[in-house]
């Protein structure tokens, strides 16, 4: 019965590692050009986070600290995701 105990739990940590590995795999992605998180262009005065479809053109207060906006409409759109992700799997 040990031995099938141990088995057991040794087959329920790979599962759960390979479950974590997948996750975090999926966040970080292949590192490529074409995965881009956020965009600066100083010319037109805009910020624009690529994960979400976020624009704001107040470059100039987000760099000097006033990321509020910005944090924000990150938050609500991983929380969205969540709730998402929750309801699919019910």
């Amino acid at each position: 019965m040990r031995y099938l105990r141990a088995r057991l739990h040794q087959i329920a940590l790979d599962e759960a590692h390979e479950k974590e590995a997948a996750t975090r795999r999926a966040q970080l992605g292949t590192g490529e050009r074409s995965e881009k998180i956020r965009t600066y262009n100083f010319p037109q005065n805009r910020i624009t986070d690529h994960r979400i479809n976020f624009t704001t053109h107040r470059i100039n207060e987000v760099l000097n600290g006033d990321i509020v906006e910005l944090l924000d409409n990150v938050s609500m759109h991983y929380q969205a995701e969540k709730l998402k992700d929750a309801t699919a799997v019910s």
